[in-house]
């Protein structure tokens, strides 16, 4: 590694922001973002290379700086306003339209927030330019980014409304104050532009400090008017967007880091769950992840067959067994189910009489249900050359989003029988 980027790589912060890589004539040539800007720009010069794209480039990279942000999803924002300002090379050689994202506000009376992928956005333009029209702001592009996650957090942040105006109930959102009352007709158009648009706008162009005074300014305003709601609702907003709590979008985007970078082995990790409405409908369901993610066409359902009453480990019992006598199905890695050490123990006895070796590891909530509780069983089997405690410690995030993955496809495959009867 060259001593110049060892020393920047040295320096560089274990917290979220933007890497711009520069080659020998100083030109910007690639632009990122990461969770934790330390791992993710030594995991291109150090350790195992695997196949990713931008390995086939960094020996051209002569220099990084890098902006560290409060936040992931400023990470993420900053990362757009960047690439399309400076358009780097390789951002745009490896430009993939299901992976690029936008962000549109709508020209309505109450404009809408919209998410739009690359390809809808050049559809819209072949088959309806004037639709174009219709946006008052399109930002990004936001490569890779969870724009599920990043909605919520936004619509939580600005108090963006997702109701039609003067709806005959209230939204839910307008229940949890999270909305301002457009379902309700308590706030007109210029208000809400005024309120949670322009904010918004300021925000995605990377204009936080500006907006936060403005919104001090508000606040302390509508104080001395004794306002004091809304000075109330302006405090908490503050506060909200001082510690923007990103959790959800900063765990998936370090499941992405530790999926591309760390782990391009071949790897199959299975998650099994259980549901059940009292005594009847039990199901079972697998999840099938890969060194990329979930591998949706490998899912399987299983309805209960011979356990009576109501039992999850009797029932993870039989749906394990079902399994194994797949022997067409590959092996996995790891087999995880959601469960603590009643479940744990029971896969493994299963497995053993399978003359199975390979590691179990379950998930429950804690006491408080709050903090997860890992288990594992490591049942004489490795995980990618790895001890499974040493593998386990480095990847407890991406197993939590295959319990989760597992858990909702069960309950989702759970709701659907009901609704057939």
């Amino acid at each position: 590694m060259d001593v110049k980027i060892k020393k920047i790589i040295g320096d560089l912060p274990d917290a979220p922001g933007v890497y711009l890589f520069f080659n020998i004539k100083k030109e910007l040539i690639y632009i990122g973002k990461a969770s934790s800007l330390k791992n993710r720009v030594r995991s291109y010069f150090v350790g195992k290379k695997s196949p990713r794209p931008i390995e086939e480039m960094i020996h051209e990279v002569m220099d990084i700086k890098w902006v560290e942000t409060a936040s992931a999803l400023e990470a993420a924002i900053l990362e757009g306003n960047y690439i399309k300002k400076y358009r780097p090379k390789y951002n745009v050689l490896w430009r993939d339209d299901k992976s690029w994202n936008y962000i549109v506000i709508t020209k309505e009376k109450f404009p809408k927030v919209l998410a739009l992928r690359e390809h809808e956005l050049n559809l819209l333009k072949k088959d309806n330019p004037k639709a174009l029209k219709e946006f008052d702001r399109l930002f990004g592009p936001y490569p890779n980014l969870n724009m599920r996650e990043a909605m919520k957090i936004l619509r939580r942040l600005f108090f963006i409304s997702t109701c039609e105006p003067k709806q005959k109930k209230p939204c839910f959102y307008y229940q949890l104050g999270q909305c301002l009352g457009v379902c309700t007709g308590e706030i007109s158009s210029t208000e809400y532009k005024q309120k949670v648009i322009h904010p918004l706008k300021m925000f995605l162009s990377g204009n936080k400090k500006k907006m936060m005074r403005d919104l001090e300014k508000g606040m302390k305003q509508s104080a001395k008017d004794e306002k004091f709601e809304e000075a109330g609702r302006l405090r908490n907003q503050l506060s909200a967007l001082e510690r923007i709590q990103d959790i959800a979008l900063l765990n998936k985007s370090f499941v992405a880091e530790k999926l591309s970078t760390i782990k391009k082995e071949k790897i199959r990790i299975e998650g099994y769950d259980i549901s059940n409405l009292g005594i009847t409908d039990k199901v079972g369901s697998m999840v099938v992840f890969d060194e990329v993610g979930p591998v949706k066409s490998l899912y399987r359902k299983f309805n209960i067959k011979t356990v009576v009453g109501q039992s999850d480990v009797d029932c993870l019992a039989e749906v394990l067994g079902r399994r194994l006598n797949h022997n067409e199905w590959p092996m996995p890695d790891v087999f995880l189910v959601d469960g603590g050490l009643p479940q744990v123990n029971r896969a493994r006895t299963i497995l053993k009489e399978k003359n199975v070796q390979i590691p179990i590891v379950g998930i429950a909530k804690g006491p408080d249900r709050k903090k997860n509780e890992f288990f594992l069983a490591e049942n004489s089997g490795k995980i990618l050359g790895q001890e499974p405690r040493e593998w386990l410690k480095f990847n407890k995030i991406i197993l939590i989003r295959v319990r989760d993955e597992a858990h909702r496809f069960a309950i989702a495959f759970s709701r659907s029988k009901r609704n057939i009867k």
